[in-house]
C-alpha cells in the first residue's frame, strides 16, 4: 500500500463522515476537504501522525464563502493540503495556534485579508497592511475592486 493511501484511508477512520472528500491526485499529493467543524481534530490528527510542518494557510474568495487551505508537510515527503469552509457573513474557525505555534502569523495574514476571526488567536492585530487602513475591508474578497478600494484610501488621505 502506497503510504499517501494509508495516510487517507487512518484520516478516514479517525474522521469519518467530517470529512467531505479525499483524493491522492499524484505521488506525494493529498487533498482533503473537510467539515469545519472538524478543523482542531484534523489538524491535532495530522500533527501526531508526522505532519508537523504548516507551510502556509491560503485563503480563497469563493462564491458562498471563505476557502480555507491549510498545507502541511510530512517529513519533507508528502504534502497535504486541508481544505474548509466558512460563511462569508460570520468567517469565524478555531484558532489552531496551540496545536502549531507557528500557525500565528499565517492567521493574523488570512485575517486581515479576508476577515476570518480564528477564535481564540493571542494577537489578530493587522500584520501586512498599512496603519491608515480603514477597518473591516478586506482587500482579497471578490466584493471589491481594485477601484473601489483605490478610492477608499484616497478619499482617506485627502481627509474625506
Amino acid at each position: 500500500m502506497r503510504r499517501e493511501d494509508k495516510i487517507t484511508a487512518e484520516m478516514q477512520e479517525k474522521l469519518k463522515e467530517k470529512i467531505i472528500a479525499i483524493e491522492v491526485p499524484r505521488e506525494r499529493r493529498i487533498f482533503a476537504y473537510i467539515k469545519t467543524e472538524a478543523l482542531k481534530e484534523s489538524i491535532k490528527f495530522l500533527k501526531d501522525i508526522g505532519f508537523k510542518h504548516l507551510s502556509t494557510i491560503t485563503g480563497v474568495d469563493v462564491e458562498d464563502g471563505i476557502e480555507l487551505i491549510y498545507h502541511l508537510a510530512l517529513d519533507g515527503s508528502i504534502e497535504l493540503s486541508l481544505r474548509l469552509k466558512v460563511q462569508k457573513d460570520d468567517p469565524r474557525v478555531p484558532t489552531i495556534t496551540d496545536i502549531i505555534p507557528g500557525a500565528v502569523l499565517y492567521e493574523r495574514e488570512v485575517h486581515e485579508m479576508f476577515g476570518v476571526n480564528f477564535e481564540g488567536h493571542p494577537d489578530l492585530s493587522p500584520l501586512i497592511l498599512p496603519e491608515e487602513w480603514p477597518r473591516n475591508i478586506y482587500p482579497l474578497r471578490k466584493k471589491h475592486t481594485l477601484e473601489h478600494l483605490k478610492n477608499l484610501i484616497f478619499k482617506k488621505e485627502d481627509g474625506e
